[in-house]
């Protein structure tokens, strides 16, 4: 590894004018040290009272920012993922306010997760692949000012996609000189949706190598991953659940609640112990979007986790 961008080199806007802690040639590797994405304000020790005080002006802090030399508005970035480190524990929590299914759940919860023997155990008996990727990481926006670091946005950015494992090739567009590349929030395992509004959020080492694509531009990020894009072994099953709705809002959460209720039936969990497993482990599906406005969207829980 090149060179180690280390844990307090961070920010917490995406900001065109932020002065890069690093400049890389096209080809490097370089590690970033991730802490998670409270930036310390939870721990170990926390309680859900503590994830009730989060200071949301304080939350998904990215390392960087990185100048890739010759990168130009109109190029693109390359970002191949290498690997991670180790990772020793992790959170979910249900934030008050936040959440796809946040007017049902506005009390404040917390799990905290042992992730040292490589395993992630949710409660006796359920138990979640580690798969570790960046929740957020992208490029600087072409406009001025300082942009919250929070939401999806066309440089990437807070895209939660956890296919972005080892061995992917993020493709990024550049609109600023040297492209002030960033990455954090890292997560050792996430359901496609992270519906309560974290995944097992995880201080962990990772290591890029960037390339560029000259005279190449995209407007918004690519990438190629390996399969298969499902949890759990090739001979996995599933219990679905469906929502239909005339927007996809409505049906995803129709189809999320559905599984919670199923959940808490079937495993005994709690509701709100059922909703923060449906962010870890069960992936939303897009199963129909052609008959409009008729929306269906499918939630999917792999049944390998129950042990």
């Amino acid at each position: 590894m090149n060179h180690t961008i280390h844990r307090h080199h961070h920010h917490f806007v995406w900001d065109r004018s932020l002065e890069p802690v690093y400049e890389a040639e096209p080809g490097e590797e370089i590690g970033f040290e991730v802490t998670d994405s409270s930036a310390g304000q939870l721990s170990k020790t926390s309680t859900a009272q503590d994830v009730a005080k989060l200071d949301f002006d304080k939350v998904n802090p990215v390392n960087g920012p990185v100048y890739v030399k010759g990168a130009k508005p109109g190029d693109t970035l390359e970002v191949e993922i290498l690997g991670f480190g180790p990772q020793s524990w992790g959170w979910t929590g249900v934030i008050p306010g936040f959440g796809l299914l946040s007017e049902h759940f506005q009390e404040a919860a917390l799990k905290i997760w042992d992730l040292e023997q490589g395993k992630a155990e949710f409660l006796h008996g359920i138990e979640i692949p580690i798969a570790p990727f960046p929740g957020t990481i992208g490029t600087a926006l072409a406009e001025q000012g300082a942009h919250s670091v929070v939401p999806p946005r066309q440089n990437g950015g807070n895209m939660d996609i956890r296919h972005l494992t080892r061995g992917t090739k993020l493709y990024l567009p550049v609109w600023v000189e040297g492209a002030m590349f960033s990455v954090g929030d890292t997560h050792a395992a996430q359901g496609d949706g992270e519906v309560c509004g974290t995944a097992i959020e995880a201080p962990m080492d990772i290591e890029l190598k960037f390339q560029l694509h000259k005279g190449r531009q995209i407007k918004e990020p690519q990438f190629e991953t390996k399969g298969p894009l499902v949890h759990g072994p090739p001979d996995q099953r599933y219990y679905v659940t469906t929502g239909f709705g005339e927007d996809l809002m409505t049906a995803c959460r129709k189809a999320v609640s559905y599984m919670i209720e199923h959940i808490s039936h079937t495993y005994g969990l709690s509701d709100v112990e059922a909703y923060m497993l449906c962010s870890t482990a069960v992936d939303l599906k897009l199963s129909e979007v052609v008959d409009i406005p008729h929306y269906l969207v499918s939630a999917y829980l792999p049944l390998s986790i129950f042990k």
